[in-house]
């Protein structure tokens, strides 16, 4: 299957003439015997006349220098040198209506070598979606003590826990005021729990990020610092050391009628403040295969990464266990060298059709894959309104009446019959959607609505969520 043009300048005058097809994806141009091949781009089934524009020196030319191999590599730019060589070497001394003819024929050649351009789907590399078995980060928390508060920390005759605290830190210290801790009145301390998160791979001497927080009624924690608090995980182990002066980012200001507070004082952060002091031993590969966990659970995407991954590292080295799961083999192979050729790989994820509605704020969010099938819909609003408007009685004058307050209520119901039957249509995109039901004039919360009603009937192509 393919084109046959044919030449004018060379059919007209009973020669062989200029012939051009396509096969097995390769394209021959043959003129008086002689021929030539390019990559082919595209398939033509239909025959077009090509008057006055090849003759024996252009297919020459294209045999000596445009035979191309069949892929997209130079493509373009072998198609684009083809074109204007093509003009170049149109047949010389052609009258005005024999070179309009070659004009167009060189614009018919141009169609015929530039190749289709196609959207490109968007790629992530495999590392963005996946997670790497036994690599994760663990959590810390510790309780401590905030001391150099100016007079906003913990009452201590109410948060009995920061009082034992303190006498037991200072007790530790060699100062002994277990008799007389009731004289103990100081506003400049305030417990609190400091967490942490430990990142895989972190060593003994290694720095981590700190948060504070308040557990008692102090009231701002600004310009505090935090006193040596071990990090502790869940199986009890300490694996870092707390300590360091807050930034909370906050301030508190205000007088006897008005305050104002600006984000939370009562919450603050250590930059690098925590000390690792044991370290989480981390063995990939140990037992010759490691899973990758997909971020979000797909057939598509988990066979796609397996597919790339035995394409591009090694065959059979892959294999897709669940929605979730792949499982690679790294047997005989440095495990870390192979995650690293893995993560860089890139794929298309496939994406499930979803609508997640927030009935709290009124968002609706739609992924690209979701369709609508042709709906009829009617919407309409009950409104009621309840008005209160008391009057007061006066009673007549130098009368033993007493004035009195009388209800007057008023209520309204309104069913906005305005809005009539309208007509969702199935559209191919996700804009045609968006434009089809902003047609219909109606508000956020009004679509989560109408969505949950299409879902009910059936014609919500998309699984709907609601939180």
């Amino acid at each position: 299957m393919g084109v046959r043009a044919v030449c004018g300048c060379c059919h007209g005058r009973g020669k062989k003439g200029f012939w051009a097809w396509a096969v097995a994806g390769y394209m021959k141009i043959e003129c008086n015997g002689r021929h030539a091949y390019l990559c082919a781009t595209r398939l033509w089934d239909n025959p077009v006349p090509c008057a006055g524009l090849i003759n024996a020196g252009v297919s020459r030319y294209m045999r000596n220098r445009l035979k191309a191999s069949n892929g997209s590599g130079g493509a373009a730019s072998q198609h684009g040198t083809v074109a204007s060589t093509l003009v170049r070497h149109t047949v010389l001394g052609m009258g005005a209506r024999a070179w309009g003819k070659a004009v167009m024929a060189a614009f018919f050649m141009v169609s015929l070598f530039i190749p289709l351009t196609s959207a490109h789907a968007i790629t992530v590399r495999v590392k963005d979606i996946v997670d790497y078995e036994g690599v994760r980060d663990n959590q810390l928390v510790g309780y401590g003590l905030v001391v150099g508060l100016h007079g906003t920390g913990d009452r201590l005759t109410n948060i009995i826990f920061t009082r034992e605290t303190l006498i037991s830190m200072l007790n530790r210290l060699g100062v002994n005021i277990r008799d007389r801790e009731i004289q103990l009145q100081t506003h400049d301390v305030a417990a609190v729990m400091v967490t942490a998160t430990l990142p895989p791979f972190s060593h003994g001497g290694g720095r981590i990020d700190v948060t504070v927080s308040a557990v008692g009624d102090a009231q701002d924690l600004t310009g505090g610092t935090l006193l040596v608090t071990p990090l502790q995980a869940a199986d009890g182990e300490v694996y870092a050391v707390a300590q360091g002066s807050l930034v909370t980012n906050a301030f508190t200001a205000g007088g006897q009628a008005a305050t104002v507070t600006r984000n939370i004082p009562t919450s603050g952060h250590i930059a690098n403040g925590g000390v690792v002091e044991r370290e989480v031993p981390v063995k990939l590969g140990e037992t010759g295969v490691i899973h990758l966990s997909l971020h979000n659970p797909n057939f598509t995407t988990a066979t796609r990464v397996a597919e790339v991954i035995n394409r591009r590292i090694g065959a059979h080295m892959a294999q897709v266990d669940d929605p979730r799961t792949i499982a690679v083999d790294l047997t005989g192979r440095n495990a870390s060298l192979t995650l690293y050729r893995i993560g860089d790989l890139q794929i298309e994820p496939d994406t499930m059709a979803k609508v997640v509605v927030d009935e709290a704020s009124g968002t609706i969010v739609m992924g690209d894959s979701v369709r609508i099938s042709t709906v009829a819909i009617a919407q309409g609003n009950l409104t009621i309104q309840v008005t209160e408007t008391p009057q007061v009685v006066q009673p007549a004058p130098f009368s033993n009446g007493v004035t009195a307050v009388v209800p007057r209520t008023q209520a309204n119901v309104s069913t906005d019959s305005s809005h009539r039957l309208g007509i969702l249509r199935e559209g191919p995109t996700l804009a045609s959607l968006v434009a089809g039901m902003n047609a219909l004039g109606m508000g956020p919360r009004d679509m989560i609505g109408i969505l949950q009603a299409i879902k009910a009937d059936g014609a919500l192509q998309a699984d709907l969520e609601v939180r």
